[in-house]
């Protein structure tokens, strides 16, 4: 089980990390899954995500392998990266021989720029949805939902919502007391700071 995230400058860290998590530790958790997760950007390299963090790709478009879940980030970046023809064209070929095609936040514009989510719904972060919509390329752009399937397309809301969507994820291709050890293994259980106060 080959799963990469897609990296570009300018990402939204838990965009990538949150969903990381997820697989990683369902696959420390059940070794027999064989998930491994890649980064791939570009060209390689290291990458500057939106907060600051650099991270260093394990491949570029050119060596990357084939994958069986695409994850593609949020971010500002995506703001320039909807019109990376390069970018996009990578995207709507590593798709087609993917089992899922999945995003976090902002994401879902480049999957629906790039065609996978074309005429599909999707979801993007609250604060993109006009954004989105504006761009006309999805069927919907789905408001107060943290993630929606729409075929083998699975997009999620901002940020946090990523890590529901991984969850929920891994539950669809296992199954679903699979992904609450998981969650559990994760602590995941939010509480926000003002709704967790004790």
């Amino acid at each position: 089980m080959k799963i990469g995230f897609l990296m570009f400058e300018d990402l939204e860290e838990l965009d990538m990390v949150g969903p990381w998590e997820v697989f990683t530790m369902a696959g420390k958790i059940r070794p027999e899954t064989g998930i491994a997760c890649v980064t791939i950007a570009p060209y390689g390299g290291t990458v500057r995500c939106a907060k600051g963090l650099r991270v260093v790709a394990d491949h570029s478009f050119e060596d990357a392998p084939p994958l069986d879940i695409l994850v593609v980030p949020g971010g500002q970046g995506t703001r320039r990266e909807v019109a990376n023809t390069e970018l996009l064209a990578w995207i709507a070929e590593t798709a087609r021989g993917c089992t899922w095609v999945t995003s976090v936040c902002t994401g879902s514009m480049l999957l629906a720029a790039a065609g996978p989510a074309r005429g599909k719904r999707i979801a993007t972060h609250w604060g993109a949805v006009d954004l989105v919509r504006r761009r006309g390329e999805a069927g919907e752009v789905m408001d107060d939902v943290r993630y929606v399937r729409d075929g083998n397309v699975v997009t999620s809301a901002g940020v946090s919502a990523g890590i529901d969507m991984a969850l929920w994820l891994v539950g669809e291709i296992w199954e679903p007391a699979f992904a609450r050890k998981v969650q559990r293994q994760m602590q995941y259980d939010p509480a926000p700071p003002y709704a967790g106060e004790v």
